[in-house]
């Protein structure tokens, strides 16, 4: 059995596996909206149901995801005729990790030992893994903290 294949990955290696496990379907869909508003004509609000069409997100859902990338200041939104979102910072100053993080709030971690508050379970005094987890946390946090949304616009799907 390859170390870099598991079965119980079906199919995809360790890194894409922990990806998934560590960052949820909202922490996904939030950079696929910046990243779509990024896109869009720069400077003009852009409304949520367009968005919605284009990503392919329900409406409900987005709404409660711009809400909260209002909330933080990402993005700026103005109601009614003529309104909707758009970004209010320069692209290469926003992070991968910056959206994903507010997103997920603190539950986002590569193991549940890691995830709340508490940082750690009854058996963390002794758990000889625990560094283990904790620098895979770093390694991808540091990893997603240097990716902009700039970087992101101009990257190549592989």
């Amino acid at each position: 059995m390859s170390a870099r294949f598991h079965p119980y990955l079906c199919g995809r290696n360790a890194a894409e596996w922990l990806i998934d496990m560590m960052i949820s379907t909202k922490g996904r869909y939030a950079l696929r909206v910046m990243l779509d508003l990024a896109d869009q004509t720069k400077g003009s609000y852009i409304p949520l149901k367009d968005i919605a069409h284009r990503q392919e997100i329900s409406v409900k859902y987005l709404e409660n995801i711009l809400a909260s990338l209002s909330r933080a200041g990402l993005v700026e939104a103005i109601r009614g005729k003529g309104g909707g979102y758009r970004l209010c910072r320069p692209l290469a100053d926003y992070r991968a990790g910056e959206v994903i993080r507010l997103a997920e709030g603190e539950g986002m971690a590569s193991v549940s030992c890691l995830k709340g508050e508490k940082q750690g379970c009854e058996k963390a005094g002794h758990c000889r893994a625990l560094p283990l987890w904790q620098g895979l946390d770093k390694v991808i946090y540091d990893y997603l903290d240097s990716i902009s949304l700039a970087d992101l616009q101009g990257m190549e799907e592989i």
